[in-house]
């Protein structure tokens, strides 16, 4: 194991860093905290998921099971950041976010687990914004014309959450039978896992 390089990791880590890391079988936890829907149809193996709505309530519990650098995994990496601010507000150190999120994992060729294929959260919210603001537009050129200040307020959201690096719109969608169609996430049993591979020699994640 590189241990200059484990000591040395950056807060956003590169998908060959994480490649290197996993490769060496270093003592760093990745954890994916998409829905379980998303993490469902593709994620990076030996990656632990946990919700990004799910860590506050459990974030002290997932310091106490880990026993090294965490890297944190999204789509594109937005989500991921909140989470990396959410756990360091309870008090969690040596936090990284993988750059790019998975989005960049899979471009740079590195391998992945497949399931049932679904939308990403970060689709799913440009699919409804992109849909309203459509439907809205044409609505208020064929309808009536004060229906087309919807499309402005929709671009107002998305503006204010490419500013605030924040998205309440895939917060919302979490909450749809879309995205809830696997189990709940057993974030107790995520917990006993990590506790488990920390004790070991040579941790292995659970896929």
């Amino acid at each position: 194991m590189n241990e200059e390089l484990v000591t040395s990791l950056p807060v956003a880590v590169t998908p060959t860093d994480l490649a290197e890391l996993a490769g060496h079988r270093a003592d760093v936890t990745v954890l994916d905290v998409r829905t379980p829907t998303e993490y469902e149809a593709v994620h990076i193996p030996g990656s632990y998921n946990v919700p990004l709505d799910l860590l506050p309530e459990h974030a002290r519990d997932l310091g106490s099971a880990v026993g090294g650098p965490v890297v944190l995994v999204c789509r594109s990496g937005v989500r991921a950041r909140q989470a990396e601010e959410t756990l360091g507000a309870a008090g969690l150190s040596r936090l990284h976010v993988l750059d790019g999120g998975l989005a960049a994992w899979e471009a740079a060729g590195h391998p992945v687990n497949w399931g049932q294929q679904r939308w990403s959260l970060e689709r799913q919210v440009r699919g409804v914004a992109g849909g309203l603001a459509l439907a809205s537009a044409l609505a208020g050129s064929f309808l009536w014309r004060p229906l087309g200040s919807i499309a402005a307020g929709i671009g107002g959201g998305l503006l204010i959450s490419a500013l605030t690096d924040s998205c309440t719109r895939a917060r919302a969608l979490t909450k749809l039978p879309y995205n809830r169609h696997v189990a709940p996430c057993d974030v107790g049993a995520v917990v006993r896992a990590l506790g488990r591979a920390t004790e070991q020699p040579s941790p292995q994640a659970a896929d």
